[in-house]
């Protein structure tokens, strides 16, 4: 039978687990943090210490070496199989496929992904904001240029500006105690998903839902898949190596994402 004959439109959710096997650091706990950062190790900050506003205003040069070295990171790194065969497979239903991801990478949008069917709920590290409040509140696109780094103290040689008034950027992502985070962007995402979900119910259609590496510390995608799963009466499909526990049409797949990736699509098509 063919895929598109059994369902309709495919929504992905997707956690940080989704990039591990293109090669990004797990962050999970702070020794997995202070794995990829052996810096902020000695420092003692764990990953929501660093993850904070604060950094921009009164140390940039460190918080420029963490949010710099992850987009010099992200950049160069090329998405794995998994995320060519989830738009492939999204192609090919006749409502297509929506993505709700809690990643700030610009992966999704770097595999082919359509931006108008992209939701990222956090934000993306390749737009930039002003780190002040009394700034005019405009997102715009990160320069290309490499944030060069001092990797022995841990420091930015580079500090990008605000074009508007000169003061220190940031990147355009809800971090941890963040009140000056715009959402405008990411509001404006979760408008166009919301409206292609109405009219995925309002039409009836059939959704399956597959969720790639989205643990329990910040459940925000977990509780997007079940909400939705709810909503739809649809199956979803976990895919997490280590939290894959599942409730209601949930389906676990204790596996690492493109391996769980690969292993869903299959059952799906069979």
């Amino acid at each position: 039978m063919e895929t598109k004959d059994k369902y309709d439109a495919l929504i992905i959710t997707a956690g940080a687990g989704m990039g591990v096997d293109s090669g990004l650091p797990d962050f999970r706990g702070t020794e997995g943090f202070w794995k990829a950062y052996p810096v902020i190790k000695d420092l003692g900050y764990s990953f929501s210490e660093m993850a904070n506003p604060i950094w921009f205003v009164d140390n940039p040069e460190l918080a420029w070496a963490f949010y710099g070295h992850r987009l010099n990171l992200y950049r160069e790194t090329i998405p794995h199989q998994g995320f060519q065969l989830l738009l492939e497979y999204g192609e090919s239903l006749s409502d297509g496929y929506g993505v709700i991801t809690s990643n700030v990478d610009g992966h999704f949008h770097k595999a082919g992904f359509s931006d108008n069917q992209i939701s990222e709920i956090h934000g993306s590290i390749n737009h930039f904001q002003c780190s002040t409040s009394h700034c005019q509140d405009i997102i715009y696109d990160a320069p290309e240029d490499v944030i060069e780094i001092d990797t022995s103290s841990f420091t930015s040689k580079s500090i990008p500006k605000c074009p508007l008034c000169g003061s220190v950027a940031r990147p355009n992502i809800m971090m941890f105690g963040d009140w000056g985070w715009n959402p405008t962007r990411t509001r404006d995402q979760e408008t166009s998903m919301n409206e292609w979900i109405a009219h995925l119910l309002r039409d009836q259609k059939r959704v399956i839902i597959i969720e790639i590496g989205a643990g329990t510390a910040i459940p925000s995608i977990r509780r997007n898949t079940e909400l939705l799963s709810e909503k739809f009466n649809a199956t979803y499909y976990r895919i997490n190596p280590r939290e894959s526990e599942v409730n209601g049409n949930g389906i676990a797949v204790s596996m690492r994402g493109l391996e769980g990736i690969k292993h869903v699509l299959k059952e799906i098509k069979d």
